[in-house]
């Protein structure tokens, strides 16, 4: 008999203590192969430099890879545990398409029934995004922003051809400005709703494994 080949691995890469904590049940795996759970540590720079020294491991050549964490949402209406499911990131070194949003949105809403999934361009920042600079953001067509998934899906793909996507769980919004994730009420929902994600994950995962019709 002939071997089978070694299932595909998935890397998900968050940036915070917090948002490790709230993934860590990802480390034992999922049904569409072995998982990783990278913690980059904040912000584009440090986000790069983790994904691609993680993926020079022959181990993880070819592993799909999905960003996560909390984000700031840029539209009016949005509240703290809303999920963002990025069709694209951006930052100043480009644009990268992500991969099975459709599915993730679908797969989101059943996992977590009764929250509200936007989808759009989810854009990089080096800081922290407050006031009016949101709006700025919002005119160019972003829905929300985070500091570490753009720099994360361009660093996955200039390391080969992969599926990537980005996932993303609103911690503060226009009307809810968070001082501390963690320390109220919207940071604690933002938790919450994360630690929940990783079967949409995993199904993402598998449906890539299956053969195209």
């Amino acid at each position: 008999m002939s071997a089978q080949p070694a299932p595909a691995p998935l890397l998900i890469a968050c940036a915070l203590g917090i948002e490790h904590l709230a993934l860590r049940a990802g480390e034992r795996g999922g049904p569409g192969g072995p998982v990783t759970v990278l913690r980059t540590g904040m912000g584009p720079k440090a986000a790069q430099r983790s994904v691609t020294r993680l993926l020079a491991d022959p181990a993880l050549a070819s592993a799909a890879v999905l960003a996560t964490g909390f984000c700031a949402g840029l539209a009016p209406g949005m509240h703290p545990g809303d999920l963002v499911v990025a069709e694209e990131t951006r930052d100043p070194g480009g644009n990268v398409p992500c991969v099975g949003t459709e599915l993730l949105v679908k797969e989101l809403v059943r996992t977590l029934p009764g929250r509200t999934v936007h989808t759009g361009p989810l854009t990089g920042s080096d800081h922290v995004v407050r006031g009016t600079e949101r709006s700025d953001l919002l005119a160019t067509g972003a829905i929300a922003v985070d500091m570490e998934s753009a720099a994360t899906l361009l660093s996955a793909v200039r390391a080969g051809a992969r599926p990537v996507a980005a996932v993303r769980v609103v911690v503060d919004a226009p009307e809810h400005e968070l001082v501390r994730i963690g320390t109220v009420r919207g940071g604690i929902s933002a938790f919450r709703v994360l630690r929940s994600v990783l079967p949409a994950f995993f199904e993402w995962h598998r449906s890539l494994l299956l053969p195209r019709r």
